[in-house]
């Protein structure tokens, strides 16, 4: 295009008018430097003049000109510049910036340096020294100078913008950076105002645009754009898998894909330019121009094939300028279904590990881990529990890599941590408009995201009464409808569900349905607590250390420590441990190096290195940990005098990395109620332990 409208200048037979550019600026050398910068991309296609205030050559009334670009400075306000130009003249502001080269020279100075910025006027060694600190100059000290000012005496360093005259004598240092230069985005805007679009596709447009520094849109971004969108459409058009037919706001054809002219049986070529309603009656284009809504998708028999065809509207600012309508083959769209629900494992939803990756050689463990791989085979679910941290969401990847369902999608979701309504978006979808918030077009569940897979529901006792309705009747019939839908839709998950609870005490108590009980319980297992499973706990230790990379060893009294320890917060507490552990930076791990809080979540339980469980005189009665270090507070208080409230014991739990629920404090005091062993009283009266209570927790410490 640049070779063309150079023959049209140099005389051929054509005759091309060449643009009139005038510069204006206050000092005639950067007056002089901006035209040059400007020069450098149009003087092919147009004339550029210069004016300068302080030489006089910008008073009275300037010829008339296709574009005055004025520096700030140069007239003071817009209102003064206009008395200067033409009336109707189109106008713009000059914008500088930096070289990159000459940013790269300052970064070089030393960090904390005092350094002048040597300038015309104050006005603008500020705003210069505020841009380069925009640019990333900030490891410098700046102080403005200019004529008048006075330097102070211990700096010795100037930067100047091509104004030598101005630099104090006996600078030791000084370094001319030159004038500043025309921003790209000046250049651009030039261009877009003369009509000189083609310009920017120039390879001196983009080499400008690199040299010189910008904390605005990219200009190599910007290029790109603009040549990608001629062709992006017809790009778009053939990569989609739907048929797309569109129309202008007149009702006329501009677009056809491949796909629609195969699904209609039409030549693309042949029906450009011509109205919708003469070659696709079918199509309801003229009623979704009318209601600027979009019209949702209807099943039409077009030759003899079912063709689901939806038309959307196109506005743009509040005008209505054309619709587009997306076609599919009916019985492509399930299809499309699973082949997208497939490519979900290459988007994270695969489970990561396997039985090999569950570390230990206790018999417990190996009882679990061959459990587990014989039922994996089934279709049925499986419901693990266990305590808090004892590994059952990696259990649960173990059972889907070791199932028939391993190539399928594998999706997990605590449904404790959501309020009900989120958590049945969340698993089950929602259709565009269902509530405030839903974003456009809905969005699919867990349930369909895990079709032919597996789907992990940990914390299961944490679904509402409502919710386990919906999820029993998705387990019985296979299927689920949207938030906000009308649709069913069939879904082949197999379920996976963990509890840290009893869910045989909360059917008792009615908190959860028994026939979901005895639909997730079909093939239940015990995930075994650290504390049953021997030395594991130091093959564990071990494996941590390594993807830490720390370096420390156990001593025996820590060893002996560790088996008796009750270890509430299990795998994971282990883990917290061994990161404190590297933290002490000791070699060699002695007792004056466990955590503060490890004796408080779980040392005052441990048994005795003197009476192993097995010979203790009088076995306490089993109790989870909760229960337990609820216990250990309660009796605490108690031997100070005073009662504890469920807010102390919650904040108690916090500081010892114990995992508490205020329902579940609510839970343990009330079965505490019911055994005699504790008086709860509302309020702030607290809950104090009975005479029976202080007996139980006696009996567990001999």
């Amino acid at each position: 295009m640049i070779k063309w409208l150079k023959k049209l200048v140099k005389g051929s037979d054509f005759v091309v008018t060449k643009k009139k550019i005038s510069v204006i600026a206050l000092d005639p050398r950067a007056g002089k430097s901006y035209g040059e910068d400007i020069a450098g991309l149009f003087s092919d296609v147009a004339d550029i003049s210069v004016f300068s205030m302080l030489d006089g050559s910008a008073a009275g009334v300037l010829e008339r000109a296709d574009l005055f670009v004025a520096s700030t400075d140069a007239y003071g306000s817009p209102e003064e510049l206009a008395k200067h130009i033409p009336l109707d003249s189109q106008t713009m502001a000059i914008e500088a910036s930096f070289r990159w080269s000459e940013l790269r020279k300052l970064k070089e100075l030393p960090a904390g340096s005092k350094v002048l910025f040597v300038n015309m006027t104050e006005t603008m060694a500020r705003e210069a020294i505020a841009q380069l600190e925009q640019f990333g100059i900030t490891h410098i000290h700046w102080i403005p100078f200019y004529p008048g000012a006075s330097p102070e005496e211990d700096v010795h360093i100037a930067v100047t913008p091509d104004e030598m005259r101005y630099v104090p004598p006996k600078m030791e240092t000084v370094i001319d950076i030159g004038q500043r230069v025309c921003t790209s985005g000046m250049m651009i805007e030039i261009a877009l105002r003369l009509g000189l679009e083609s310009l920017l596709e120039g390879p001196s447009f983009q080499e400008y645009a690199r040299s010189v520094a910008t904390s605005n849109y990219s200009f190599d971004q910007m290029f790109a754009r603009s040549v990608r969108l001629e062709s992006l459409f017809h790009i778009l058009l053939e990569s989609l898998e739907d048929g797309v037919i569109g129309i202008n706001e007149k009702g006329e054809i501009f677009a056809c894909s491949r796909q629609a002219e195969d699904m209609t049986c039409v030549s693309a070529a042949l029906i450009q330019g011509k109205r919708c309603e003469e070659v696709f009656p079918y199509i309801p284009f003229a009623a979704c121009l009318r209601a600027r809504q979009t019209l949702p998708a209807k099943v039409i028999k077009v030759n003899s094939v079912n063709l689901s065809v939806e038309v959307v509207p196109v506005i743009r600012q509040n005008a209505c300028i054309g619709a587009f309508a997306l076609l599919q083959r009916f019985n492509d769209v399930e299809v499309r279904q699973n082949e997208l629900r497939g490519q979900l494992l290459h988007k994270g939803y695969y489970a990561k590990y396997s039985f090999d990756d569950v570390i230990g050689q206790s018999a417990a463990i190996r009882r679990t881990k061959e459990t587990l791989t014989r039922m994996a085979n089934s279709e049925s679910p499986i419901l693990l529990i266990g305590e808090t941290g004892t590994g059952k969401e990696l259990f649960a990847h173990a059972v889907h890599r070791a199932s028939r369902r391993a190539a399928g999608p594998f999706l997990a979701i605590n449904v404790a941590a959501f309020p009900e309504n989120l958590l049945e978006s969340e698993l089950f979808g929602y259709e565009e408009g269902a509530f405030t918030g839903a974003k456009k077009g809905g969005r699919p569940g867990l349930f369909e995201l895990a079709h032919r897979g597996t789907l992990f529901l940990d914390e299961v006792e944490g679904m509402s009464p409502a919710l386990q309705i919906k999820l029993l009747r998705t387990l019985q019939e296979r299927e689920v409808m949207r938030v906000g839908g009308n649709r069913i839709i069939h879904v082949d998950v197999r379920i996976v569900a963990a509890t840290n609870e009893a869910l045989e005490r909360k059917v008792r108590e009615g908190t959860f349905r028994r026939d979901l009980y005895y639909r997730l319980n079909t093939l239940p297992v015990v995930i075994p607590p650290l504390t049953e499973r021997g030395d594991d706990m130091f093959l564990l230790m071990d494996q941590f250390r390594r993807e830490l990379n720390g370096d420390f060893r156990l001593t025996e009294p820590v060893q002996d420590f560790f088996r008796r320890h009750t270890w509430p917060g299990n795998i994971r507490e282990l883990r917290n441990v061994v990161e404190y552990f590297i933290y002490t930076d000791h070699r060699d791990i002695t007792m004056e190096d466990l955590p503060p809080t490890l004796l408080l979540s779980g040392d005052a339980l441990s048994r005795p290195a003197s009476a192993p469980a097995a010979q203790q005189d009088a076995p306490a009665p089993s109790m989870s940990d909760s229960f337990r270090f609820v216990l250990a507070q309660l009796y605490a208080a108690s031997e100070a005098g005073t009662p504890m409230g469920r807010d102390k014991l919650l904040q108690k739990a916090r500081e010892s990395h114990v995992p508490l629920s205020q329902q579940e404090v609510r839970t343990i005091l009330t079965e505490m109620a019911e055994q005699g062993l504790a008086r709860v009283s509302r309020g702030r009266g607290g809950s104090q332990l009975t005479p029976k209570g202080r007996e139980l927790w006696e009996i567990g410490q001999r």
